[in-house]
């Protein structure tokens, strides 16, 4: 299994991108970057990710899974859950990426679907959701209302609503 180290190298060698040039569309280091691609840091923050998605032209899902990425799944308030739909690809939650919660289940990238409303996840954003019926700790978690599929944060379990999902990580375009 490829590494993201080698994952970025690959990425920047195909945008054409030296270290230098990497580092400054990213906000780091050229030193940095070299670490990365080493693997000598193992674990990279979610704006950091995000930036390097944005700086090498490429998805989110192709930086963390290869060109090998499985397709983007649509959350939307009604029909199939994502990890429900005929695309559906679940994937286990890559070391190097830091999570609210520790989370070993098979997880589901999505992004919210045209003309819809996941406050705090607007469109364009992309979520890593673990699905679940139990309340884990503090957090957003996909629930259903009579308006549909929402998302909604919890401090406690709720006594009167079914979870489907908790939020483990949540991206916004830079």
């Amino acid at each position: 299994m490829e590494s993201l180290g080698s994952r970025i190298k690959q990425l920047r060698l195909r945008a054409k991108l030296n270290k230098a040039a990497l580092a400054r569309k990213v906000g780091v280091s050229d030193v940095t970057i070299s670490y990365w691609e080493s693997g000598a840091i193992k674990q990279i923050g979610h704006e950091r990710l995000v930036a390097l998605a944005d700086a090498l032209d490429c998805s989110l899902a192709t930086l963390l899974e290869g060109d090998s990425a499985p397709p983007l799944l649509t959350l939307t308030h009604t029909g199939p859950l994502p990890w429900e739909q005929v695309q559906a690809t679940t994937m286990t939650v890559p070391h190097h990426l830091p999570l609210k919660i520790d989370w070993k289940a098979p997880c589901v990238m999505a992004t919210p679907g045209q003309e819809t409303d996941f406050s705090p996840v607007s469109a364009g954003d992309l979520v890593l959701l673990g699905p679940t019926h139990v309340f884990h700790k503090t957090g957003h978690y996909l629930i259903q209302s009579e308006q549909g599929y929402v998302i909604e944060h919890f401090a406690k379990a709720p006594s009167d609503t079914t979870i489907h999902a908790v939020l483990l990580a949540h991206w916004s375009p830079a």
